[in-house]
């Protein structure tokens, strides 16, 4: 089953422990995607959407925006993932691979204790 943009989940469908825990497995990864002086370019969303298909889990380096956090929030509503957080200048990006998802959510807090 496909699913386009609209039936994607937004930030508000990961609770915060999903959150934690995806940060804490992107605290191990390099960033994928730079974000140079221009900003949000189609480029940068065209290549920000492949490596979320290949990888889910992301961290996107800003070249000191004005508003990082309005800038990482701006990538994630364009290419259809979830803002997990802003550390410095790196927006951690996770959107689920539409056929066959890699990384398994805990469903509550006591899961992530098992």
């Amino acid at each position: 089953m496909d699913r386009d943009n609209n039936d994607l989940p937004t930030r508000g469908d990961l609770r915060g422990s999903q959150r934690k825990f995806l940060r804490g497995l992107a605290h191990r990864i390099r960033p994928i995607v730079l974000i140079g002086g221009s900003g949000i370019t189609e480029a940068v969303v065209e290549a920000v959407d492949r490596a979320l298909l290949d990888h889910e889990l992301i961290k996107v380096r800003m070249r000191q925006p004005e508003d990082k956090k309005a800038m990482a929030a701006e990538l994630a509503k364009q290419t259809g993932s979830q803002l997990c957080g802003v550390v410095g200048h790196m927006a951690i990006l996770y959107k689920a691979h539409p056929k066959q998802p890699r990384i398994s959510l805990p469903s509550s807090p006591a899961s992530e204790l098992s």
